[in-house]
């Protein structure tokens, strides 16, 4: 009874998780992509003052506490999301949390970036390092930027789903656990395993392409673009072995559209064993 009872409440966190995360990530969405975009098509030029030289701007206590604020947050993002990553640290938490470690580090990072959004400081006082003002540039530009919003968003949500997300966000460990099948990526292959290890963030470009392209980047836009591309580039270790895999992976799943039926359902258990 003890261990039904353990398991429903470890199936209620993870659930309590994921749905914590997942609100994170479109608030996150919003955050990155729809406050500067959404500026800019309303006319709104509250984002930065053009007409305040650097020389002065610099010396701005505003900005200066607002530089320190931001940078402050990103590092508080950048050391949770690094140093529960490393091997002794997440030994350390397996052994103490046991299934429920992969959604622990869900969690902190999902309240971590909380925390970054909810005390952003937006640095107004300071000119934009460049701003799309000129008709008709001032209304196509944004709408452009919109639309590859979009379409970043959209390839990362399923490039996150081919990736197996309730397995990111700790929920099919709990699942497996109450099933009895152990660690689901133990049943993945060795290539695959050694694949996920080295690519911690798949979705690095459409990342860079929503933190950079935007119509107008003021000061702290530069700090969230800069600071998260850098860690985005220095965050994976993909060699030839792990191209390699993705290239097999990738042609024999395009080969599945032109086998018949029975012979691609074959086909795809086949690469699931590889």
């Amino acid at each position: 009874m003890a261990s039904f009872t353990a398991r429903v409440i470890i199936c209620i966190l993870a659930l309590l998780n994921f749905i914590f995360v997942f609100i994170t990530g479109a608030e996150f969405v919003r955050f990155i992509s729809f406050r500067v975009i959404y500026h800019n098509i309303t006319g709104d030029s509250s984002l930065c003052q053009d007409s305040v030289p650097w020389s002065v701007a610099l010396w701005d206590s505003s900005v200066l506490n607002a530089v320190v604020v931001d940078m402050g947050l990103l590092a508080l993002f950048v050391v949770q999301h690094s140093l529960l990553a490393r091997a002794p640290i997440k030994q350390v938490c397996q052994s103490v949390l046991g299934v429920l470690n992969r959604a622990m580090y869900c969690f902190t990072t999902a309240l971590t970036l909380q925390i970054l959004m909810q005390y952003w400081e937006p640095v107004k006082e300071a000119p934009c390092l460049w701003s799309v003002r000129n008709a008709p540039w001032n209304t196509w530009f944004p709408l452009l930027c919109f639309a590859l919003h979009f379409l970043c968003w959209s390839i990362i949500c399923s490039i996150l789903l081919v990736f197996d997300y309730p397995e990111l966000l700790g929920v099919k460990q709990v699942y497996y656990e109450c099933l009895g099948l152990g660690d689901p990526l133990a049943l993945k292959s060795t290539r695959a395993q050694r694949l996920f290890a080295h690519l911690r963030h798949p979705v690095c470009v459409e990342l860079a392409v929503v933190l950079w392209l935007v119509p107008a980047l003021s000061l702290d836009r530069l700090l969230l673009a800069g600071s998260l591309s850098a860690y985005l580039a220095l965050a994976h270790s993909l060699d030839t072995q792990d191209c390699a895999y993705l290239r097999v992976q990738l042609q024999s799943k395009l080969q599945l559209f032109s086998l018949p039926h029975g012979d691609a359902a074959q086909e795809n258990d086949t690469n699931k064993q590889e």
